[in-house]
C-alpha cells in the first residue's frame, strides 16, 4: 500500500524559509513524478512544483519560482521542498502528490488529475 507523509510545516514570519518533507513508502519512487500541490482557506488546490522521476527537471508555478526549490533523494524514498522569502499568501495546505510516468516534465503535471497517490497534507502558516 502506497503511503506518502508530509512533514515540515509550522508556522514562520513573512520572509522566513521552512523545507518540506514527503516520506514515501509502498512504491518505487525512481518510477513517479512527484508533485507539490497547496490548497489556501476557501481556495482550489493548485500546483506549488513538480520534479522528474530521476530529478533531471523541475517545473514551479509562477507564485513561487525563485524561491521554492522541489528535490528528491530516491535512494531515500524521500522528496523536498525548500520555501524561501515566504509570504502571506503562502499559507496552505501543502500537499506531496505521486504521478507513475518516467517520461519528461510536462503540462499535464501540473494538474491534480494526473496524480495517483496524495499525502494528507502538512499546515504552513506565513504570519506578516
Amino acid at each position: 500500500q502506497v503511503h506518502l507523509v508530509e512533514s515540515g510545516g509550522g508556522l514562520v514570519q513573512a520572509g522566513g524559509s521552512l523545507r518540506l518533507s514527503c516520506a514515501a513508502s509502498g512504491l518505487t519512487l525512481s518510477s513517479y513524478v512527484m508533485g507539490w500541490f497547496r490548497q489556501g482557506p476557501g481556495k482550489e488546490r493548485e500546483f506549488v512544483a513538480a520534479i522528474s522521476w530521476g530529478g533531471a527537471s523541475t517545473m514551479y508555478a509562477d507564485s513561487v519560482k525563485g524561491r521554492f526549490t522541489i528535490s528528491r533523494d530516491n535512494a531515500k524514498n524521500m522528496v523536498y521542498l525548500q520555501m524561501n522569502s515566504l509570504k502571506p499568501e503562502d499559507t496552505a495546505v501543502y500537499y506531496c502528490a505521486a504521478e507513475r510516468d518516467t517520461r519528461p516534465l510536462r503540462a499535464g503535471d501540473r494538474t491534480t488529475a494526473e496524480y495517483d497517490y496524495w499525502g494528507q497534507g502538512t499546515q504552513v502558516t506565513v504570519s506578516s
